[in-house]
């Protein structure tokens, strides 16, 4: 997933318990979501999940598998991805999911066939949506997928009015049938499971995120400078976050607190990780280019 959004960046700028004290380096940034109570950060890297919790960062428990894709829903989180070496498991992963914030995981399908590096779900709904890049035994053809039913079955969405490289996708956190994609040509939206799109915004768009309470929509972008709006959903009027300084660099994720609806997370492309208690009018940087702080 890194490396899929950071060529978007570049062509851009070109034209159990967490183990604490340890030292925690991000070498990947490949998604970013909060805990159901809201009081850790969760970060997949190439080695497991990275942990920020009291102030604190460490390496959650559980395999330290590559994950990719990674999404989180109100009880559970999905993802894709390899294995850790020496796991003896199948690369790679498909689908996956976990029940208990990562320790352990079960597979859902499509091992050793797929890696959905853009892959995303609706928080109450569980409805989970991916790209798939190429042809595996249930999906026939590269495109937009979606199941809400845990890989049992997929539906392919047809994508009319989609424009562009897809980079990534967000659904809505009740209506299963409202996805959100960003692309190099812009911002589109469906509300119809991906059968149609209508363009929000054009230009190279990067990060998207549903509010929990599905009041707005977060996306990013760069037009000679990075870029993060807020907009309303009902009426599609947006304004504009003040980011920190970002030198050649952008936001990739959006993330929002279950349990305090103002805390807000962004991850950059080259790994800097910003935290806000006010919706975004104030940033605090908790990583810098990967250095945990």
């Amino acid at each position: 997933m890194k490396q899929h959004l950071r060529a978007a960046l570049v062509a851009v700028l070109v034209a159990s318990t967490p183990a604490a004290a340890q030292t925690v380096t991000l070498h990947h940034v490949h998604g970013l979501a909060f805990s159901a109570d809201g009081k850790q950060i969760f970060i997949p890297s190439h080695h497991g999940l990275a942990v920020y919790s009291d102030g604190r960062w460490s390496v959650a428990s559980g395999p330290r598998h590559d994950y990719m894709g990674f999404a989180a829903a109100q009880d559970r989180f999905y993802s894709s991805g390899h294995p850790a070496p020496g796991s003896g498991l199948v690369n790679p992963f498909g689908l996956m999911r976990s029940r208990d914030g990562g320790r352990t995981w079960d597979t859902l399908g499509l091992q050793g066939e797929s890696d959905f590096h853009v892959l995303a779900v609706g928080y109450r709904t569980n409805a989970v949506y991916v790209f798939n890049p190429a042809p595996n035994s249930r999906m026939k053809t590269p495109g937009i997928y979606a199941t809400q039913n845990d890989g049992f079955s997929w539906r392919n969405a047809a994508a009319n009015g989609l424009a562009g490289q897809i980079v990534s996708l967000a659904v809505h956190p009740v209506d299963p049938r409202s996805v959100a994609v960003t692309t190099r040509e812009g911002l589109f939206l469906s509300k119809d499971g991906g059968d149609t799109f209508v363009q929000l915004e054009r230009g190279n768009a990067f990060a998207v995120h549903f509010d929990l309470d599905g009041k707005h929509l977060w996306f990013s972008g760069h037009d000679g400078a990075p870029r993060l709006y807020r907009m309303e959903f009902s009426t599609r009027a947006r304004s504009e976050i003040a980011l920190p300084p970002l030198p050649r660099d952008a936001v990739g994720y959006v993330a929002q607190s279950p349990s305090e609806p103002a805390t807000y997370a962004i991850a950059t492309f080259e790994r800097s990780v910003y935290l806000s208690t006010d919706a975004g009018k104030t940033w605090r940087q908790i990583a810098e280019r990967g250095r945990t702080l």
